[in-house]
């Protein structure tokens, strides 16, 4: 183990550790690899976020975990440099039901149908597979349903560092927004179920 990182080169050492890193990084982790608190380690972490803004790489925090990834605006060429073809189109209906997970996280799939008025299987199967969203847990309620959160995933994809960047949403626009979900939409959701049967999803959420 090498000695205890001068206050100094904190940050080159943790831009360098986090550019190698494969994986989200908790706070903690490199506080111990560091020997700093994870409060100071937080704080150079933020710093190194805020000089990287505007740049090919940013800084993610969701938690107390956090990562390096490309910029958001740069996905579609370095999809094309990986010789990734990705359609990242989301039908509206699990747009809806990504919308109710970020501001209401984290949240069960009975609640997020209470919302919705109807069921929402299929639309969390969808964001699963892309994995914009992750069960982080259960409730403690009956039969103790997965709750779902957003993912590292799912800042990349609408370029935030942080769930906290999300714009203020009042509970007004999201009920505009749940009610914005149409005959067309659901007929959509309804053909996709038919097509491709989500059984491992729906036999997790049955647990």
């Amino acid at each position: 183990m090498p000695d205890d990182v001068s206050l100094e080169s904190l940050k080159t050492v943790l831009e360098s550790i986090l550019f190698v890193a494969d994986k989200p990084v908790e706070l903690g982790l490199l506080a111990r690899i560091t020997g700093h608190n994870a409060e100071v380690v937080g704080l150079i972490v933020d710093e190194i976020a805020a000089e990287w803004k505007g740049r090919g790489v940013r800084v993610q925090r969701s938690g107390t975990a956090v990562q390096m990834a490309t910029a958001p605006e740069s996905t579609p060429f370095v999809q094309a440099f990986l010789g990734v073809d990705e359609d990242s189109r989301l039908t509206h209906a699990p747009l809806v039901v990504l919308t109710i997970i970020a501001y209401k996280q984290p949240i069960t799939r009975p609640a997020i149908e209470k919302i919705l008025g109807k069921s929402c299987d299929y639309s969390i199967a969808a964001l699963k597979a892309r994995e914009l969203i992750a069960e982080v847990g259960r409730s403690n309620g009956t039969g103790r349903p997965y709750l779902y959160g957003t993912t590292f995933r799912f800042l990349e994809h609408f370029g935030l560092e942080k769930p906290e960047d999300l714009p203020p949403l009042p509970e007004l626009d999201l009920a505009a927004a749940v009610a914005e979900v149409s005959e067309e939409a659901i007929e959509l959701d309804e053909i996709a179920e038919a097509e491709e049967e989500p059984q491992e999803a729906l036999s997790q959420d049955a647990e």
